[in-house]
């Protein structure tokens, strides 16, 4: 199991992660999921023992590993631009780290064999790495960091250079080979539907901390913050203020009766969430003009002339008045 505990680190005296703290259990899928620039490369590399904390323990199994080299750390990790050896074919490239830890001949190539298995990659062994498309190629570099049966996998933006349709495929492929294969393994990235595609345990990076973690569910379902909610792109977010008794909330788009967790009293600002599906069943009503309509997928997006937008299933008109029934959530 990987214990990260109190890690902290500054670039140019500007504190970049401090007192980050998570596990890592067997055959589970942690995803750090943030924006560019909020230290989760970083947190990957040291992890990796290619840099080191200012401060804190990266433990496995309650070892501290922060001053051991990275080949003896015993993990796998796989890079967005693959980071091939373009001049060795597939077979030499996966086979790389099994003949550094000197591997018999014999051994690597059973191995090889299982791996390409694993990875679709079934015949491809003397193909040129530079033949392949973007897809095969972080496959290649897959089987690579899956052949010496890791302790722990790692993987830094590992789809982003691939189109949308290929990203999915691999992803879904990359999500069984994990569960088949039970190594643990932390997934980074920016994009929300890789984090909830792939992850167990959605960790949320921001301002040097993790804001929020919990399973996709939980963290779509009950966002703990503002920022964490128009990260995610939830929906509108409706700053208001306590009003009256009971959980009657005034905003710019109508007063709503909300139930909240949070304590409150009169006169307290707060923001609500404002889920963009209609839901029939639910009291609370936003009123607007139709002032833009997007076809998406299998909806319409509705932009109103109070800024906010909703998913219909049917198209309306521009300039035509709406009456949405709308899920709403208390922010804090």
């Amino acid at each position: 199991m990987l214990e990260i505990r109190g890690i902290d680190k500054s670039y140019k005296a500007q504190p970049l992660l401090q007192s980050i703290s998570f596990l890592v259990r067997t055959g589970e899928t942690i995803c750090l999921l943030g924006p560019s620039g909020s230290g989760k490369s970083t947190l990957l590399r040291m992890i990796a023992g290619l840099e080191s904390p200012d401060g804190g323990q990266i433990l496995w199994d309650g070892n501290d590993l922060v001053s051991t080299p990275p080949h003896l750390r015993d993990f796998g990790l796989v890079f967005q631009d693959y980071a091939l050896f373009p001049h060795l074919d597939v077979f030499d490239n996966v086979a790389f780290g099994l003949k550094m830890k000197n591997w018999k001949n014999d051994d690597v190539k059973t191995r090889l064999a299982e791996v390409l298995e694993l990875v679709n990659l079934h015949g491809f062994d003397r193909r040129k790495v530079t033949d392949l498309s973007g897809g095969e190629q972080q496959r290649v570099a897959l089987a690579r960091a899956l052949a010496p049966r890791p302790r722990l996998l790692m993987f830094d933006e590992p789809l982003g250079a691939l189109d949308r349709a290929l990203r999915e495929d691999l992803l879904n492929e990359l999500r069984g080979i994990l569960h088949r294969t039970q190594i643990p393994a932390i997934y980074v990235t920016h994009d929300q539907d890789e984090a909830f595609t792939i992850a167990d345990r959605v960790l949320l990076l921001h301002d040097r901390q993790i804001v929020q973690e919990g399973t996709p569910a939980d963290v779509w379902s009950e966002p703990n913050s503002v920022w964490a909610a128009q990260f995610l792109g939830l929906g509108n977010v409706i700053e208001g203020k306590i009003v009256g008794g009971g959980w009657s909330i005034e905003t710019e788009a109508g007063v709503f009766s909300v139930k909240c967790r949070h304590p409150h009293q009169a006169g307290d600002k707060v923001n609500l969430l404002a889920r963009p599906f209609e839901t029939s069943n639910e009291t609370n009503q936003i009123r607007g003009h139709v002032v833009d309509v997007v076809f998406q997928q299998d909806r319409f997006k509705v932009t109103l002339d109070n800024g906010l937008y909703f998913y219909l299933k049917d198209e309306p008109k521009i300039g035509q008045m709406l009456e949405i029934n709308v899920k709403l959530e208390c922010l804090q």
